[in-house]
């Protein structure tokens, strides 16, 4: 068995929607029960993925994914695929125009994932004591509203900015190099917007930090809404990143197979979710550690 991370960046906002709401948002994204943030269900994951391989006339497709029920002898995939879990937000800032902004739960639980997995590699240590009005920059930040003040505001709330930590830089440092080893201007970018807000405050950002969007179908005669054809959508916004954990075991396709096809994949964005026709959902993928496509 071998696994790898599967890192999911929106190029444009992401609607990974529930189908309905019992509130104001008819149709609001996917939430994870207990912690209440945004995911990207793994089942998506695996129908968008088994789509373009088939699209891209990837071989061994059923032996990847498997064989319907449907089928005179079905059998299971090789490869598991884990819903993409919220990484870093991008949130607005009155400084630097946005960052990108994770908290101590969301990097403790990948480093539990990373080991779960044997992912290779030496991860940042966890973060932990980050109180409430407190948010942790790297060495390089553009998000203070001067260079000499020690404040940022994000989504209005202002936040002083803690003492001096390299974790803030450690993971900067190895986030930007492992979701895009190859782009170093993205990456001098990304460390300059990265910053570690508390649980708490990530979790506001999460439910004020989305995108509601109103949809209507306009009458072609009356020229005014058609019937009840209006209806409210929530999503992720643009630069948001989600991360997942793609396993691959021999059932009937070796993890070689499994993960040149991902990798094929990966070379140009894919859609998720809804909205497809009205660009929504366009993602690029980085598989990591890098898997060299075999001919």
């Amino acid at each position: 068995m071998q696994t790898k991370l599967i890192f999911i960046q929106a190029l444009s906002s992401l609607q990974p929607g529930t189908g309905q709401g019992v509130g104001v948002i008819d149709q609001p994204v996917s939430r994870e029960k207990a912690t209440g943030l945004p995911y990207l269900p793994g089942s998506t994951i695996k129908g968008v993925l088994r789509d373009c391989w088939e699209l891209e006339r990837i071989p061994d497709l059923e032996e990847v994914f498997g064989q319907t029920t449907q089928a005179n002898e079905p059998y299971a995939g090789s490869v598991s695929l884990m819903d993409g879990r919220l990484l870093l937000l991008p949130v607005r800032s009155l400084a630097g125009v946005f960052a990108w902004v994770t908290s101590p739960f969301i990097l403790n639980r990948l480093i539990r994932d990373c080991k779960m997995g044997k992912i290779p590699g030496a991860l940042p240590a966890a973060v932990t004591g980050l109180a409430n009005d407190r948010v942790l920059l790297t060495q390089t930040p553009v998000l203070k509203i001067t260079p000499n003040n020690n404040r940022v505001i994000l989504e209005d709330l202002p936040i002083d900015v803690a003492a001096a930590n390299p974790l803030a830089d450690a993971w900067a440092d190895w986030l930007a190099k492992t979701i895009q080893p190859n782009d170093p201007d993205w990456q001098a970018d990304f460390k300059k917007r990265f910053c570690i807000v508390s649980d708490d405050v990530l979790s506001y950002f999460s439910e004020t930090g989305t995108e509601v969007t109103p949809r209507i179908r306009i009458d072609d005669d009356t020229k005014t809404a058609s019937g009840q054809a209006l209806w409210y959508e929530e999503s992720l916004p643009a630069e948001t990143i989600l991360i997942s954990l793609a396993v691959a075991q021999q059932v009937k396709a070796t993890p070689t197979t499994v993960f040149n096809g991902i990798s094929k994949i990966a070379e140009t964005p894919v859609q998720f979710g809804g909205g497809a026709t009205v660009g929504k959902g366009l993602c690029k993928l980085y598989l990591y550690p890098e898997n060299q496509v075999q001919p």
